[in-house]
């Protein structure tokens, strides 16, 4: 079999042009600007609009990233969608991104894993293409509509959750670069903490589901802290631990953005220096499955990522579900378009963006 090394070689971002201020979501959720900036770092999050779904955004980060790779869409073996607010129960939300950007060759799938599902399909999608017969490239892209499904009155959700889009291209890489390896779990005794409880077969839409607000986010927010506290820091030290690095061995950590303030405060317990840790979420808010590659294109674009540069990659999110990776980077960065107002820790892209990596 052959087994070439896979990396990513194009990102491309995309958030909806709509944008929910502090102080809408303040006043709507029964707190105050201060309150969200305080303890969750947010300070505004991109909306869909009523005609968009998740399709939609993450069709336009889809071409984003096949263009910053030069990589025409005829050649998309398979394409991957990560989400948790898919456009229908079914069909798989891939399949609507495929249509929407003619990706006739490709295979669509989607995959659930909540917050961690961009590195669970990067997965899928680099043991796709180390395979002999594996035509093309892959693309994993990670989407949320989660206006859609928030409560406005739910404080504990509504100042965080947002939606947004990002796209990566997947495909053969020099020897010394690309994934090294990956490591994922999931624990579903904890699938209760982080769900959206109506809609599918458990418990059908009826009126008393729709009265009772069920088909919104529900989330056990200090049991979600705690998880994070304990799973980060591991994380980050098993995959520095799989090719005996040291945190000062590599460029940057990506990982998901589940609140900034949180992340901020257990990236400096595990001693990982500021200017390393990417940090979107000020700006964006937490994008789901579309977090991870975001930061991961702010890390292009506004780091200065060259050929050779180590990045961990951490993920965690609902189900429970958790994973890392290493990723040895392609290319630098082509369009290195997110705004400049952002600073060493805090980055994000207003519109679509792309990042080539070769």
């Amino acid at each position: 079999m052959n087994r070439r090394r896979i990396g990513v070689i194009g990102v491309g971002t995309h958030l909806p042009p709509t944008v929910r201020t502090n102080a809408e979501v303040a006043r709507h959720a029964g707190v105050t600007d201060r309150w969200i900036t305080e303890r969750t770092g947010v300070r505004k999050r991109h909306v869909a609009g009523p005609g968009e779904a998740a399709s939609d955004l993450a069709a336009a980060a889809v071409r984003a990233a096949l263009d910053a790779a030069g990589v025409p869409v005829a050649d998309v073996g398979l394409l991957v969608c990560a989400t948790s607010t898919p456009d229908e129960l079914g069909p798989a939300t891939a399949c609507r991104v495929q249509a929407l950007v003619g990706a006739s060759r490709a295979v669509a799938l989607d995959v659930s894993a909540a917050c961690s599902g961009w590195l669970f399909g990067a997965k899928v999608a680099h043991d796709w293409l180390r395979g002999e017969a594996a035509p093309g490239y892959a693309v994993v892209v990670g989407v949320e509509a989660y206006s859609k499904f928030v409560d406005p009155s739910d404080r504990g959700t509504a100042v965080l959750f947002a939606d947004g889009a990002a796209a990566t291209v997947l495909g053969p890489v020099p020897d010394d670069q690309g994934f090294s390896h990956f490591a994922l779990g999931s624990d579903g005794t904890l699938a209760d903490r982080v769900l959206i409880p109506a809609g599918g077969s458990r418990l059908p839409a009826d009126a008393a589901t729709v009265e009772g607000r069920a088909h919104r986010i529900r989330m056990d927010g200090r049991t979600i802290s705690r998880f994070i506290t304990e799973v980060f820091p591991r994380l980050i030290t098993d995959a520095l631990a799989q090719e005996d690095l040291k945190i000062d061995d590599v460029a940057c950590v990506v990982a998901h953005q589940p609140n900034p303030v949180l992340l901020r405060r257990v990236g400096e317990d595990l001693g990982i220096p500021a200017g390393r840790l990417i940090v979107v979420g000020d700006e964006i808010g937490n994008i789901g499955a579309a977090s991870t590659p975001y930061a991961l294109a702010a890390a292009a674009a506004r780091h200065g990522l060259r050929p050779g540069d180590r990045i961990v990659l951490a993920v965690f999110g609902a189900g429970m579900t958790w994973g890392n990776a290493l990723l040895t980077w392609s290319g630098a960065p082509a369009v290195p378009s997110l705004p400049a107002t952002a600073t060493a820790t805090d980055t994000a892209a207003d519109t679509a963006t792309t990042t080539a990596t070769h």
